[in-house]
């Protein structure tokens, strides 16, 4: 497994209860994008449509050799599940609050994968409190090397 890229704001926004992966539905030209990391996962999010599940505002830049090949960069793209897992998400998706957040996108041998997570959005204050805890470690970490 080798990690494409990762979405900076998914475990900042979002308080992640499950997993899963997924494939996705590419064209020629968005993988060869996606090979030299030109993909970017910062607002996309996954929605229910017509029983299937598509990821949306996932920006895969166009290949420069692709010419008329070339697909819109922030174009719906179909995510590969089963149905039960479909179902699934789909009962976990109803629940007030819930979401699915694309948390990375990675190579699992020559295919294309995609992290999903579902999570319920995070309040204001539930951001002040991580962030405090993230300072409160750092400087208990810099006070003891300061000792050493």
């Amino acid at each position: 497994m080798s990690l494409i890229a990762k979405n900076p704001t998914a475990r900042h926004n979002y308080i992640i209860e499950d997993t899963k992966e997924a494939g996705i539905v590419l064209t020629g030209t968005e993988i060869k994008s996606i090979r030299i990391g030109k993909v970017n996962l910062k607002d996309s999010y996954a929605i229910l449509k017509n029983g299937e599940i598509y990821i949306l505002g996932m920006h895969i830049s166009p290949y420069e050799y692709g010419n008329i090949f070339n697909k819109d960069p922030l174009r719906s793209r179909k995510l590969l599940l089963t149905k039960h897992e479909i179902n699934r998400l789909i009962g976990l998706t109803k629940q007030k609050g819930y979401a699915l957040i694309p948390m990375s996108i990675y190579f699992k041998g020559k295919f294309v994968k995609v992290e999903l997570g579902i999570g319920k959005g995070k309040k204001l204050y539930d951001k002040r409190q991580e962030l405090a805890k993230k300072e409160a470690k750092l400087s208990i970490a810099r006070s003891l090397k300061e000792k050493n």
